[in-house]
């Protein structure tokens, strides 16, 4: 009887009916000495075994996964930073999720941001602030951040001992370095607002991202802006002693700005749902991977890109953990996570560094929706 099911079952499979329905009788007048009644059990087996098989059938389709194709777009190159992502790509935990990720450097956060509106790719890497500046600019094509990686930005005001600046007041009367879409030079006014410093006083002078630091040792600026794990980086590769460097973070200022999160369009979150949790689930099983071994991270990174200095992206790793992943809120509510009332803050002060006409919502930029449970959040920092 085995075999007979087992081909009648692949028949089912085919969708060649007629000989499924010859074979059934054929088994059954094997089985009975009167033909009418050969014939009808037949009927009923033939009925009993389609159900049979198609239950089998759905039941086996419904425990497979259907593997989404997903592209994705940092905000820049790959580095330590990035980390999380190229640990979830290379330990399979995309794979398990039933994702085939692609992930792709990118060119700066309004550049991920650009990519993923237009429909290039389906989620990116990009700050909160390029996210709060695109939304009040493009309402009805809103983007919303699911995870937020960098609890806080890296953003910082960069110096050195021997120019005489102490604190940030001491900026007045200065001039400042960076790339005039550079971040953080654009949210000064909100350092510059929480520092008691008089912006107006404060001259700007626009260099290429990669002149940034050599301008600054070579004493044509007196400060740049940037990300920290960047612009310090630089200058110890540009043989500047770490007691030389002089860095005011945004956050040591108080200021209640977050960093990058994981950005997706809105109609992509209401139309492919569960792709979006397999994906968070995934990169939130590695950023906790990260945290616990950054140098298993970075060894992953320098397999993905081989032109990298593993060390650096060591060193870059784990100041952004310390600086900008691993905080008390992040502790309190886990990673991936805001508080609310927080995130409003970062609104207002975005839309009025910004000059924004219209400032969104908490709920237009931000949705806790995707988030895994809390205990597989949890971390201490």
């Amino acid at each position: 009887m085995n075999w007979i099911l087992s081909i009648v079952f692949q028949l089912f499979l085919t969708g060649d009916g007629e000989i499924f329905i010859k074979i059934a009788k054929l088994w059954v007048e094997m089985r009975s000495p009167n033909r009418t009644s050969a014939l009808v059990a037949a009927g009923f087996l033939a009925v009993g075994i389609v159900i049979g098989a198609a239950l089998v059938y759905f039941t086996l389709a419904q425990q497979t996964p259907q593997v989404f194709q997903v592209k994705f777009v940092l905000d820049w190159a790959i580095q330590g930073p990035q980390a999380p992502f190229i640990v979830a790509l290379e330990k399979g935990y995309f794979a398990q999720e039933g994702l085939a990720v692609t992930v792709d450097r990118g060119y700066g956060s309004a550049d991920a941001i650009t990519k993923v509106a237009s429909g290039a790719y389906h989620m990116g890497y990009g700050s909160i602030d390029a996210l709060i500046e695109f939304n009040a600019k493009n309402p009805g094509n809103e983007l919303v951040a699911v995870y937020v990686v960098l609890n806080r930005p890296p953003y910082a005001v960069v110096t050195l001992k021997e120019r005489g600046i102490g604190s940030p007041i001491d900026l007045e009367g200065r001039r400042i370095g960076a790339p005039e879409g550079d971040a953080p030079r654009r949210l000064f006014p909100v350092f510059a607002k929480a520092a008691g410093i008089d912006p107006g006083r404060v001259e700007w002078v626009s260099i290429a991202p990669q002149l940034r630091e050599t301008a600054l040792v070579k004493g044509e600026v007196d400060a740049v802006t940037g990300f920290e794990y960047t612009v310090v980086l630089n200058l110890r590769a540009l043989n500047v002693e770490s007691e030389r460097i002089v860095v005011f973070r945004y956050s040591d200022l108080g200021l209640p700005l977050y960093g990058n999160a994981i950005i997706v369009r809105k109609d992509f979150l209401q139309t492919h749902p569960d792709v979006v949790a397999r994906f968070v689930s995934a990169v939130n099983r590695a950023l906790k991977d990260v945290i616990s071994n950054p140098a298993e991270a970075a060894e992953l990174v320098k397999m993905r890109d081989p032109l990298v200095d593993k060390d650096l992206e060591y060193m870059r790793l784990t100041m952004a953990l310390q600086n900008n992943v691993l905080t008390e809120e992040v502790e309190r509510l886990g990673l991936g996570a805001v508080d609310k009332s927080r995130l409003e803050q970062t609104i207002r002060a975005v839309a009025e560094a910004f000059g924004l006409q219209r400032v969104p919502s908490v709920d237009e930029v931000f949705t806790d929706r995707f988030l895994p449970p809390l205990e597989e959040r949890r971390v201490r920092s």
